[in-house]
């Protein structure tokens, strides 16, 4: 079974460089919106999922991301290991 992983991240996840054969996905969960569209492709042979928690642009505040709906979307996309 190939390895998937999911990363939640801060600042630097608005252009991720790091990815190759990148594409965005934008989900709406039962939680509601998750913080941004997930930006999913690989790093090395591993497949990846990344998702800037406050936003790419930073417009949410700590206190009001939507942790369900962002891990909802994780595990929507099939993530396997989250980081």
């Amino acid at each position: 079974m190939p390895i998937k992983i999911g990363i939640m991240g801060g600042s630097g996840l608005e252009d991720p460089q790091i990815l190759h054969n990148v594409k965005e996905v934008e989900l709406t969960t039962p939680y509601g919106k998750p913080s941004d569209k997930y930006i999913v492709g690989t790093i090395g042979d591993v497949d990846c999922i990344l998702l800037a928690r406050h936003g790419r642009k930073h417009n949410i505040m700590p206190s009001d991301v939507n942790f369900r709906a962002n891990l909802w979307g994780m595990q929507n996309l099939g993530r396997l290991r989250f980081l």
